[in-house]
C-alpha cells in the first residue's frame, strides 16, 4: 500500500481581518481540499466552510471509484447549500473556489472550480495541473501572458466559476498516475499572488514535509500577505 504524508497551513495574511479560506486533510479518505470563500465576512467564510464540511462528512470506508463519486457529490451538495443561503439572506453573491485531490495507490484525481490550484513536483520539475477559471485564464492559455503576469493584473481576482454561484455547478476534473516521490501542492490564490512557479518549485524541492507548508506561507507573508493564504502539501512516499 502506498504511504502518503502531508502538511497543511492556512493564514489570514497581513491585510485581511477574517480568514475566508478553509482547508481539509482526510488522510484516511486520501482526500485533501482547499476552498477560498468570497462574499465578505460571514459569507465567504460560510461558503468555504460549507465546502469542507460537506467533504468531511463522507464516510471513509468506500472504494476508490465510489469515493470519487462521493467527493464530487459532496461538492455539489455544498453548492446547493450555499445557493440556498444566498437566496435566504439576500446578501448578494456568496461562493467559494475549490480544489480537491483524491489519491489511490496508483492514480490521482482532482476536481476544481475557480482559481485555487493543484501542482505536482515530479523529478524536480513543477507542473500546474489545474487552470484557473478566471477572466484572464484564456489569455494565459492562449500564450498572451504568463500566470505570473496574470497575478499582477488588476483583474486577477475576477473568477468565472465558483461553488454556490450559478446553476448548475461546473467542476473540471483531471486525473493521472502517481509515482513514488511525487509531491502535490494545493493552494489558494493568496499563495500564488506572491510566489511564482520558480519560487514554489524552489521551496517544494528544498523543504522537508515537517516545514514545507509553513515555509510556503511564510514566503507569501514576506511578499506582502495581501490575501488569506492556504497551502497543503502531500508527499507520495
Amino acid at each position: 500500500m502506498t504511504i502518503f504524508r502531508h502538511s497543511a497551513v492556512t493564514h489570514t495574511g497581513r491585510v485581511r481581518k477574517i480568514n475566508e479560506d478553509s482547508i481539509l486533510s482526510l488522510p484516511d479518505h486520501r482526500i485533501w481540499v482547499v476552498s477560498d470563500g468570497m462574499g465578505g465576512h460571514e459569507a465567504g467564510d460560510f461558503a468555504s466552510q460549507t465546502v469542507t464540511a460537506a467533504v468531511a462528512a463522507l464516510p471513509p470506508d468506500m472504494g476508490p471509484k465510489e469515493m470519487m463519486r462521493a467527493l464530487r457529490g459532496a461538492i455539489h451538495d455544498a453548492h446547493a447549500q450555499i445557493l440556498a443561503e444566498s437566496e435566504r439572506s439576500a446578501r448578494g453573491v456568496i461562493g467559494a473556489t475549490v480544489v480537491a485531490l483524491i489519491l489511490t495507490d496508483d492514480h490521482f484525481a482532482a476536481f476544481w472550480a475557480g482559481d485555487s490550484r493543484l501542482y505536482c513536483l515530479r523529478d524536480g520539475e513543477l507542473d500546474m495541473l489545474t487552470h484557473d477559471h478566471s477572466v484572464l485564464a484564456d489569455l494565459v492559455l492562449s500564450g498572451a501572458m504568463t500566470w505570473e503576469e496574470a497575478e499582477r493584473h488588476p483583474e486577477s481576482n475576477v473568477i468565472t466559476r465558483a461553488v454556490g454561484v450559478g446553476d448548475p455547478l461546473e467542476l473540471d476534473k483531471i486525473r493521472g498516475d502517481v509515482r513514488p516521490g511525487d509531491r502535490f501542492l494545493l493552494c489558494s490564490d493568496g499563495l500564488t499572488k506572491h510566489l511564482g512557479l520558480a519560487d514554489l518549485a524552489a521551496v517544494l524541492r528544498a523543504e522537508p514535509m515537517e516545514t514545507v507548508a509553513e515555509k510556503l506561507v511564510s514566503r507569501a507573508l514576506e511578499g506582502g500577505g495581501t490575501d488569506n493564504i492556504s497551502a497543503i502539501v502531500v508527499d507520495v512516499v
